[in-house]
Order: C-alpha cells, then structure tokens, then sequence
C-alpha cells in the first residue's frame, strides 16, 4: 500500500522488519522446545538467544539462492558458531511464514477492530442526536416515504455491529499455527513441540496441516475484510448523494483552506466518501484472490505466496485507513436539518398518498375508488405543481368519507415516525450516548 493510504500501526506490522522478528521468534521458540525435548543443548540454546538476522547480508544472499527462507537462515547463522545448526531443525519454510504470518494477521485484526469501535461509536452518537430529524426516505432514488436521519444511522450502527462480530470470527479462524513439517506428517517435528511453540504466541496447533495452513482460513479473513468494505461504500455512497447540489442535505467536513477544485473556487466535493468507495473497491478485489488462493495443489504449492505478499497486508492497511477517515467523515459530517424539511416538502404532499388510500379503505370506500382518487389528484400534482392536499381536499368522496380532524391528522408528519423510539430500544443504542 502506498504512504498516502497507510497509517503508522499497521505499517509497523506488515513492515519487513516486524515479518522477520516473528520469523526469528518462530524459529528460536522451535529451538527452545528441542532444548526442553533434550535435543539441543542448553549451552547452545544460551547462544541462540542471541541470535539476529542480518538484512543486508540476507538481500545479498536471496539474490544467490533465490528462497527467502534459506537467505533469512544463512544471514543468521553467518554470525554464530556450531550452535547455528540447530536452527530450522525438522522445519520447512511454511512452519515458520505461516505461523508467523498469523502473527501479523492477529495483530491487524486487533487493529482494525479498535477502528471498528471507533466508527461503531462515531455513528452511534450521530444516530442518537438526529434520532427524530425527519428526512425523505428514498426508494429506486424517487421520494418515498419520510423517515429519521437517525434511524438511517442507526441501520449502519447495526450493520457494523454485525461486521466487528464477523471480525472476532475471522480473527479466530486466523489464529492457527503449524509446526509440522515438509507435508505435515509431523515425522520430523512431533506434535507436542507444535503445541508448545503455538501456545507461547497466543496461537491453537492446527489439528491437522499439509505443508501449509490451509488457505480457506485466510480467504475468511480477506474475505471480511471486503465486507465491511462493502458496507463502508455503502455508507459513503449515500453521504456523496445527499451531498449533492439538488439535495445538500448533507455535507463532508471541508475545512478552512481546503480546496475542492483547481479550476471552480466554489466546489465542494464529497471527496473523501468517494475515496472511502475506491478502496473499497480494491479490497473487494483482493477478496476474490484469496478466495482462488485456497485450491492448491497436492500437499502445496507457491501460487497463494506471490498473491498473498500484496492481498494480506494491503487490504489489512486500506481497511484501516477507510474506517479511520470514515469515522472523520460521520464526526464531522455537516447535517442540514432545514434542507431536509425543504426536501420532504418538495413534492407538494405527495407523500401522504398512502396515508390517505388506507384512511379512505378503513372509511369504507373500495380500495380500486380509493385509488383511482387519489392516483388522480396525484398525477395532477405531478404535472402541475398544485399541493396535493388541497387536490385530495376538493374530492367529494374524501370529503364524505373522512371528517376534518382525520383529513388533517393523515397530513401529519409524526406518524411515520412514531415508532422510531421502539427501534432505538431494539438495538439499545441510546446506552452510553
């Protein structure tokens, strides 16, 4: 990932440096077993403590060999004595990549799941402040109904909630270590000094393992990562429309010296949604690979390794970087309750057409009357701009079938948002707002 997308923890973690401490960590914590086992003496195990890899020395030998692993070995036993030799012992390279790269992905989904409190947060405190600020609901991009700024919050409170859900599973699926040898067998590496080196890392031994971590498990892991992408877009998509000129019913923060466009002084764009939505993008696509990573051949083979150099750590760092800048956009996110209102009233009272056929059914006039009516009276409100109120007012059997005090009570904009308080309480997001 690039500079601009990637934020200092994360980077830390998918950092070469911090892959090679856990490499070096993997294989002295394998050492330190076969010394309990008996098998390397303590006076070498002392030794080993002090081990370190060289990077310098390791790119010069990677460009001889060619495998990373034997690079990372050589340039470590370069600067030790016989003792050297215990390193790698009864391992293949996936032993040490795979548990240590379960290292970084617990540690970044660690990460992500403090940014997904944050957004969690963020959104949960907007949703209870705009819990009764009426806005028009939308269907296929037409005026539809109104609702609650908040209850539209609130909805994606709900969906993250889900997703932080998700993340725990996919954080435990990850987990996973194994130190069993070239195909698994555990021929040259019994399965209690598995046990042991995974324990010491916070990780579970894979119950059973080829040559690699099976790859189902990391394709989890992208996987949900996409997701809450997925609603992040969503979410980013709906602020870049209310953003819109026509309706500005909402509006990004923008700050003082801050430019919109190097052509019109006067822009101001939804920017940073519309970033929110390309990387979410990307990281769909990532999903993708490593969904085709999991089929590998036989007991393995190298084809998920090249994919995985870019997938894990990127969409690990685009994540992050949305869900904070995100979180940017709701706590600072200009909400203009005044245009709202102008919105839901753009339509003349077409609105309340609903309100009105049902009123009129339970009044007892037919339903098919009922809505050639106001069906009518609509269309006209339509084409010319008259409020359909007074449309529906001047029609004799509305009149006849509804008193004043009902005619007036449809044309009420509370009803639609009387039981706005019973979702709140369903989710129980008022509690700690």
């Amino acid at each position: 990932m690039i500079e601009r997308y990637t934020r200092p923890a994360m980077k830390k973690i998918w950092s070469e440096e911090n892959k090679y401490d856990n490499w070096l960590k993997v294989e002295l914590a394998v050492c330190e077993a076969w010394t309990e086992e008996g098998i390397i003496p303590v006076s070498d195990m002392e030794k080993l403590r002090s081990a370190k890899y060289d990077m310098v020395l390791m790119d010069e030998i990677f460009n001889r060999t060619r495998h990373d692993m034997t690079a990372f070995l050589q340039s470590i036993t370069a600067h030790l004595g016989d003792e050297g030799r215990w390193l790698h012992l009864g391992l293949t390279t996936h032993d040490v990549l795979d548990t240590a790269q379960a290292l970084q992905l617990v540690q970044s989904a660690d990460v992500l799941l403090e940014d997904l409190d944050q957004l969690i947060t963020a959104v949960g405190k907007r949703a209870v402040e705009h819990k009764n600020t009426l806005t028009m609901g939308r269907t296929h991009g037409v005026h539809a109904e109104p609702t609650t700024f908040g209850l539209k919050l609130a909805i994606w409170w709900d969906e993250l909630r889900r997703h932080r859900h998700r993340l725990l599973e996919a954080k435990e699926t990850v987990s996973y270590g194994k130190i069993s040898g070239a195909v698994g067998t555990h021929a040259t590496v019994p399965p209690h000094v598995e046990e042991r080196v995974c324990s010491l890392f916070g990780l579970k031994a894979a119950p059973v393992s080829n040559q690699v971590l099976q790859r189902d498990r990391h394709a989890q892991f992208v996987t949900t990562l996409a997701l809450i992408a997925c609603s992040l877009e969503k979410f980013a998509t709906e602020i870049r429309s209310l953003q819109r000129t026509e309706i500005r019913e909402v509006e990004e923060p923008f700050g003082e010296g801050q430019t919109g466009s190097s052509a019109m002084p006067h822009k101001k764009n939804p920017e940073l949604s519309e970033r929110v939505c390309g990387l979410a993008r990307l990281i769909r696509g990532y999903s993708i690979t490593a969904m085709e990573n999991v089929a590998l051949w036989h007991e393995r083979d190298i084809s998920h390794s090249s994919a995985e150099r870019l997938i894990l750590p990127d969409s690990s760092m685009a994540l992050d970087y949305i869900l904070s800048l995100f979180t940017e956009v709701i706590s600072g996110l200009r909400i203009h309750t005044d245009r709202m209102m102008a919105n839901i009233e753009i339509t003349n009272g077409l609105i309340f057409s609903q309100r009105v056929l049902l009123a009129l059914i339970e009044a007892g006039l037919q339903r098919e009357r009922a809505y050639e009516i106001i069906q009518n009276c609509s269309m006209q409100s339509w084409e010319d701009g008259s409020d359909f109120r007074q449309l529906i007012l001047s029609e004799k059997d509305v009149v006849n079938s509804l008193d004043k005090y009902i005619i007036e009570s449809i044309f009420d904009y509370k009803y639609y948002t009387r039981h706005v308080d019973a979702s709140f309480a369903r989710l129980g997001i008022e509690k700690g707002y």
